[in-house]
């Protein structure tokens, strides 16, 4: 069976209420409801944390790779394009991820236009909102021969 991991970063908590017209009216308890129904029905399991502070996705990167995790979704936010910290927690794990960004970051800000994190990723999904989970999702369990 495979073991998801979907971690999101600051701010991603505010979803549903965050700038509707950049990241639409889904909370993220609808994104991981979805996600949760969708794995169940592929036979995975799907955990899921979201955390405003930086050290406790590092934590849970290295926790993935302890607990067997076969693959994380990860939306780091605006850690994206900050964190080498979170890019060398990847780097050292080796667990396969998907970057995923509900708006499409090239459209935005030139700030936003870097990320730390996608040269390591197994795929980079970007600006299809929500449904970026879900296809993240279904990346990550075909590569997995699931």
């Amino acid at each position: 069976m495979a073991r998801i991991l979907v971690l999101n970063g600051p701010n991603l908590n505010l979803l549903g209420t965050r700038e509707p017209d950049v990241y639409g009216s889904a909370t993220l308890a609808d994104i991981v409801d979805r996600l949760q129904q969708l794995a169940t029905a592929r036979g995975a399991t799907l955990t899921a944390q979201q955390s405003n502070a930086e050290h406790e996705l590092v934590a849970a990167i290295h926790d993935a790779k302890a607990s067997a995790t076969d693959a994380i979704i990860l939306n780091a936010g605006a850690f994206t394009h900050t964190s080498i910290a979170l890019r060398d927690a990847l780097a050292a794990v080796a667990v396969p991820f998907y970057e995923v960004h509900i708006s499409n970051v090239y459209a935005r800000e030139s700030f936003r236009h870097q990320s730390f994190l996608s040269a390591i990723a197994s795929g980079v999904i970007v600006g299809c909102g929500p449904v970026g989970y879900e296809l993240a999702l279904d990346a990550a369990l075909r590569k997995l021969g699931r």
